[in-house]
């Protein structure tokens, strides 16, 4: 289970990676930049923070005896990303 557990935190933590990698081009005021406002940089460093603490989670729920409740929220950020770029786009 801990295997299982540790590819969750290695998925997790790249995708916390990917996100600080990708953070320039979308609060950039250039012109590739998104423009975005206050309440989507509040919203996308509440993901960056559930990306590092969800894995967290899961290991200490694991050794509480709840392994069922810890690969839930250790798998929640990545399958949580497939859902929101598998919807159309909102233009």
């Amino acid at each position: 289970m801990k295997i299982i557990l540790g590819l969750a935190a290695l998925a997790d933590f790249a995708l916390a990676a990917l996100l600080v990698a990708v953070s320039g081009f979308i609060f950039d005021s250039g012109p590739e930049g998104l423009h975005a406002g206050p309440w989507f940089a509040v919203a996308y460093g509440a993901a960056v923070c559930l990306c590092i603490a969800l894995p967290v989670a899961g290991f200490v729920l694991n050794a509480r005896k709840k392994t069922g409740l810890a690969l839930v929220l250790a798998f929640l950020p990545p399958v949580a990303t497939f859902v929101v770029n598998a919807l159309p786009p909102g233009y």
